[in-house]
């Protein structure tokens, strides 16, 4: 193992390229061993009724019924689990990935993990961001040689990194920063979400349900229009399955694959607007829609349907994402959907101005949504950012 300081050293003088403007002129960061901000706890009694939690790289340490995980322990198991108090920090199995995972929750967790509780002064919160940056990953990994995956990290080795620590209350004034900034990503993540809900919600109403001809709710001019037809897929639309829809030229195209777009080609096959259906593997049943000038990796895993004329193809693609493509899937070793499967796939079609309607009250939605994703995003990307401002880079702190 590498180290820059013994067990018991700190040193100072680091100084982050970002300070807030009450610091400036503050002295630099201590970096400090782990052992001298936090120590082990390992507490195996606990109360009666304290939940169980998982600990995970997405929601931290949380209780198991919060969250898809499924996983009995006995009674006798549970004895010698340890008790995590809120503020404990574990190291998990794959810390080397994801970094240290903090608790919001009083509960227990498997006596494999280790528990570690702050011991110096400063801010929990501080810690929680720090521990997960990329930047403690990569000293992490660095400093930790040999670690692979499947072995956990122990609280000597967690000893001996190196962690930058300011004053405590620039701990504070960092944490609260990037707090704030959780709040918001949190915030714009629960409003796309919501709109996502809202969507699926309002698509379950415009399109008729499985045995009906009419949809629950209409666009009040079309509330007299009366039942909708009955149509197979094959008589909507035609099926390209090899060759190409048009000739090729050279420019910067979208290419897509089974998982949408991957990637850029000068070689653009199809020209329009197309649904795109995986065909075969895990993906198979995905659909995707592309517009303009485009390429398509290999027509063997994806099947192209361009629909006649008369049909709306946006109207098409939200039809069959509402219902979904799944049951369609066969094979156990390799699932697979066939062209001739699409084809004789029956829907119900309104006139052209209501599919139009129905397509255009969904595609506003959807840009709603890309727009609120996007905001998400940035709301990420500059939170990336600001922290490889506040925190030092690995090689300051090794310096």
């Amino acid at each position: 193992m590498k180290t820059k300081a013994t067990k018991d050293q700190a040193t100072t003088g680091l100084v982050p390229k970002l300070r807030f403007p009450e610091f400036r002129g503050a002295t630099g960061w201590e970096v400090r061993p782990g052992n001298r901000l936090f120590d082990q706890v390992s507490d195996k009694s606990p109360e009666t009724g304290l939940p169980v939690l998982a600990i995970t790289q997405e929601h931290g340490a949380i209780p198991r019924d919060l969250i898809d995980y499924h996983v009995s322990v006995s009674e006798k198991s549970i004895e010698s689990y340890k008790v995590v108090q809120v503020g404990d920090f574990i190291i998990s199995l794959r810390s080397f990935q994801g970094g240290i995972e903090y608790s919001q929750y009083h509960g227990i967790c498997s006596p494999a993990y280790v528990i570690l509780r702050r011991s110096a002064a400063g801010s929990d919160a501080y810690f929680k961001h720090y521990l997960r940056t990329d930047r403690f990953i990569q000293i992490l990994t660095k400093n930790l040689e040999g670690l692979r995956d499947g072995k956990m990290i122990s609280y000597k080795q967690f000893s001996e990194l190196q962690i930058p620590t300011p004053a405590p209350e620039e701990q504070q004034q960092i944490a609260d920063c990037l707090d704030s900034l959780d709040g918001l990503i949190a915030a714009q993540g629960r409003k796309v979400e919501a709109l996502k809900t809202h969507k699926k919600g309002l698509m379950q109403q415009l399109f008729p349900r499985e045995g009906e001809t009419q949809p629950r709710l209409r666009f009040p001019e079309f509330q007299s229009s009366g039942e909708w037809e009955e149509k197979c897929l094959e008589e909507l639309s035609k099926t390209i399955s090899s060759g190409r829809d048009k000739a090729a030229q050279d420019g910067a195209f979208d290419l897509y694959g089974s998982t949408g777009i991957i990637g850029k080609t000068n070689s653009a096959s199809f020209s329009g607007t197309f649904i795109l259906v995986a065909r075969v593997g895990a993906n198979a049943g995905l659909l995707n829609k592309a517009t303009g000038e485009f390429g398509v990796t290999d027509n063997t895993l994806v099947i192209v349907l361009k629909t006649q004329r008369d049909i709306d193809s946006e109207f098409v693609f939200f039809y069959l994402t509402l219902i979904g493509l799944n049951k369609m899937i066969f094979g156990s070793g390799q699932p697979l959907i066939t062209g001739g499967q699409l084809k004789a796939l029956n829907i119900q079609l309104p006139k052209a101005k209501e599919q139009q309607r129905i397509a255009d009250c969904l595609s506003s939605l959807d840009a709603l949504i890309t727009a609120a994703t996007q905001a998400l995003d940035s709301l990420k990307t500059h939170k990336q950012g600001l922290m490889q401002k506040l925190f030092p880079a690995p090689e300051e702190v090794e310096a």
